[in-house]
């Protein structure tokens, strides 16, 4: 049996591989909300990214950790996360084949005037069940992209917007990263499952979980 990594009332953490921990979580009940690693080996040392004025800027050396995420080099398989009723899982276009038609929601995270001009304008999520579409606007990444602790980073309001959809009083994710969504878990008064491999980002989302769980405790 794997002992989660710190628990309470409302939170219960795991530093572990997600798959060796689903098998022993009994309740199916749960809201899973998730941004999974897609598959794309990709190099997310962002320090080759310059915008200095010639090219020399800083890059994305704030971040603690830049090594590749655990999981990335091959494809995603979202089987495992398919018998629960509540799921919505971020990169739905690098896995569209592998999951039945569903809900699709957009994340527009770029201002309208910088459509188009580099990398991705939005950021697509499968949610189980239904059929429409759905957008959510937030371009708050680029106010705080000094403050990332994770390349891959949700804004809390978005990640806030998935949980409300999910009507699940408590929340699974199983890829936790920095730990925004637990974060939002907290600010939504639900219950919060998180479970991450990658002992760096581990200790982040423990941190910044504990902080919003006390924040929620004392009603701030």
């Amino acid at each position: 049996m794997i002992e989660p990594r710190y628990q309470s009332e409302r939170v219960t953490l795991y530093c572990a591989d997600c798959l060796d921990v689903l098998p022993e979580l009994q309740a199916f009940d749960l809201g899973i909300v998730s941004d999974p690693p897609y598959g794309m080996n990709n190099d997310y040392d962002n320090t080759r990214f310059r915008v200095g004025k010639n090219g020399d800027g800083p890059g994305r050396k704030d971040l603690q950790n830049n090594d590749p995420i655990i999981g990335d080099d091959k494809p995603f398989d979202p089987a495992p996360f398919l018998k629960y009723e509540n799921v919505i899982l971020f990169g739905f276009n690098h896995f569209a084949q592998r999951v039945p038609a569903g809900t699709v929601l957009v994340w527009i995270k770029r201002l309208d005037t910088a459509f188009g001009t580099f990398l991705s304008d939005a950021e697509l999520a499968w949610k189980k069940g239904g059929k429409g579409v759905y957008c959510f606007r937030d371009q708050s990444i680029y106010g705080e992209s000094n403050n990332k602790t994770h390349p891959n980073q949700k804004p809390i309001p978005l990640m806030k917007w998935c949980i409300e959809m999910t009507k699940a009083n408590t929340i699974l994710d199983p890829f936790m990263g920095s730990g925004t969504t637990g974060v939002a878990a907290m600010q939504t008064g639900r219950r919060f499952i998180g479970i991450e491999i990658d002992p760096t980002y581990y200790a982040i989302a423990e941190k910044r979980i504990r902080a919003a769980e006390s924040q929620l405790l004392l009603g701030i």
